[in-house]
């Protein structure tokens, strides 16, 4: 079994940024700034946050988090998007009340929308973009492969498709109403799963040396876990990302990115 190991690409590339945002704030007098907006107090969303905060310390990126009333969060956007020393903004989801999640979003400026969850966003979503990063480190040849992705959800499956095919990409996608999904599986060299249902694929769904690559994120039983099933670690024929450590590191890296590319945007403005 080959590794797609996210945690090995992270080290390298948050010493570029570092270097990138040393040389943004040496050269240009930026100071790239990221705001968080937070409503709830949830033990898994303040492990997040928590986690953002010390990769922003660790390349010289300032973090703010605005833990507010969900009933003044557009009031804060509003003051954020007219900052000129802010550059990115994120709304940490869940919210409070999920319902008004997408009336929210598109309340956030497009060149600081980091996270790119508007409609008008300009950035590249994070999740896509580390998928990209880890096929690409890893020397995963895409050309002439055929490419199942697993979920078209708006973070991830909508638009990483979209990211595919605009390259040339031979891919297909699936969903909920898609039948007979061993049959599509058992042909892909690459499949990329992205649906957060837990163990949706299993070891005799996958052809032999297939690259899986495992973006998906569900809680059972209190535990996080990804689309596999634990037994499709038991084959040693695939490249494969690892139970942790794949696409979720370089997944906090691809956020920063976005904020040194907003940053370096506004410096150019």
């Amino acid at each position: 079994m080959r590794s797609l190991n996210g945690r090995e690409l992270a080290g390298y590339i948050q010493e570029r940024q570092a270097k990138d945002v040393r040389r943004l704030r040496q050269a240009n007098g930026v100071k790239p700034r990221l705001a968080i907006i937070q409503t709830k107090d949830d033990p898994v969303i303040n492990t997040y946050i928590k986690l953002k905060k010390q990769y922003g310390a660790d390349v010289l990126i300032d973090v703010d988090v605005h833990f507010i009333d969900q009933k003044t969060v557009p009031q804060a956007i509003k003051r954020l998007n007219e900052d000129p020393a802010v550059h990115g903004i994120i709304v940490q989801l869940p919210l409070a009340d999920p319902s008004e999640t997408e009336a929210i979003c598109e309340l956030v400026l497009p060149a600081k929308d980091v996270d790119a969850l508007g409609s008008r966003a300009k950035l590249t979503p994070a999740t896509p973009m580390a998928i990209m990063w880890l096929l690409a480190g890893y020397n995963v040849e895409l050309r002439g492969k055929k490419i199942l992705l697993l979920g078209r959800g708006k973070l991830v499956g909508a638009p990483l498709s979209k990211m595919l095919k605009s390259s040339g990409y031979d891919v297909e996608v699936t969903d909920r109403e898609t039948a007979s999904l061993a049959e599509r599986t058992k042909l892909a060299d690459i499949i990329i799963t992205a649906t957060g249902s837990p163990a949706i694929l299993y070891p005799d769904m996958i052809k032999q040396d297939a690259v899986v690559v495992d973006a998906g994120v569900a809680s059972e039983m209190g535990k996080t876990v990804g689309d596999l099933h634990p037994s499709v670690y038991e084959r040693d024929d695939l490249t494969i990302t690892p139970v942790k450590g794949g696409v979720g590191p370089l997944t906090v890296c691809a956020l920063f990115e976005n904020v040194i590319t907003a940053a370096r945007g506004a410096s150019k403005a």
